[in-house]
């Protein structure tokens, strides 16, 4: 049985990759992180646990044999929960669903869950990373110190940069992640006053021929283009473009490999643009980013790869 971490809001990826595994004779088991509350059952001991769902399905430890991580989301808190006793909810159901996850550590991931962790909350680390397997990375300050962001602007952006929160605002309904990014040019720079309230990451605004999403399924590279040239993210305005199939030089990919394989990640959604100096920039890597837009409108077997890719190591 492949055990699938989500929200109870997805569809479609989950929707395919759970279409394959019926048509492989798969079992599996849906676990939706924003219900592991008072709406389940649970109960952990030493050496295992017995999960029964909102909708009475029961699973226990010992039939899991791979889990795909697919979407992690907030608890959900109960409205008649008293407002005193939402704090202690989310620590004590935090910590019992840390302690399933846990639990199956020893069985295949995708990706295993404490690198997982690590590299989607530290941004500068996959810079760093992606530094040492010879990716062009941009300039990048993360600080919440007005002055130092002065200097850096001064210093690096000719006049033009982009501030981004490390992490996200909300969730869409379909779990897609909605960022905050902001150009700062020398007419707003003085709008940073409050940055202590708000530390961001800060980079050079690079002018740019395309940006591309690039799903990578170890060593197996989907990549959509997308022709954003005027905005500083695609998904600020992402209604107005269109995605085509892009391939990759080689060397890009063998760099990408490197530092997937370094992270201890199977998969993740990487963002790189192509500037117009002919230079390709990493960005970042989301391990749970989206790509139904790349299965929906390029055809890209992705979800079925996924599912491939469990099975073979739940079969070694």
């Amino acid at each position: 049985m492949i055990l699938c971490i989500t929200h109870s809001n997805d569809y479609y990826n989950i929707d395919i990759f759970f279409e394959y595994l019926t048509s492989k004779n798969i079992p599996y088991f849906r676990l939706n992180s924003d219900h592991v509350n008072h709406l389940q059952e649970i109960s952990i001991n030493e050496n295992s646990f017995e999960l029964t769902d909102e909708s009475g399905n029961t699973v226990r430890s010992e039939d899991i044999k791979a889990v795909w991580h697919r979407k992690g989301w907030r608890i959900t808190i109960p409205e008649e929960l008293d407002s005193d006793y939402v704090k202690v909810f989310l620590n004590e159901y935090g910590s019992l669903r840390y302690n399933l996850y846990t639990a199956l550590e020893d069985i295949p991931w995708i990706n295993p869950f404490e690198k997982e962790t690590k590299v989607d909350g530290n941004k500068v680390y996959q810079l760093k990373i992606a530094k040492k397997n010879n990716l062009t990375i941009p300039k990048t300050l993360f600080s919440n110190d007005e002055e130092k962001i002065t200097a850096f602007f001064h210093e690096y952006c000719n006049g033009k940069a982009v501030a981004k929160l490390h992490g996200v605002i909300s969730k869409s309904m379909s779990g897609e992640d909605l960022l905050s990014t902001t150009i700062i040019d020398e007419d707003n720079l003085e709008s940073i006053a409050d940055i202590a309230y708000c530390p961001m990451i800060f980079q050079p605004y690079i002018e740019k021929e395309y940006e591309l999403r690039i799903m990578y399924v170890d060593g197996d590279f989907f990549t959509g283009k997308i022709n954003n040239s005027e905005h500083a993210d695609w998904r600020v305005n992402q209604g107005n473009y269109f995605w085509s199939a892009y391939e990759l030089p080689e060397d890009i990919k063998s760099h990408l490999s490197g530092m997937m394989k370094e992270m201890g990640l199977y998969m993740g959604a990487i963002d790189m643009i192509k500037g117009r100096d002919g230079n390709y920039y990493f960005l970042e890597v989301n391990p749970q980013g989206e790509w139904g837009m790349l299965q929906k409108e390029l055809n890209f077997p992705i979800a079925e790869r996924i599912a491939d890719n469990l099975i073979k190591r739940m079969k070694n």
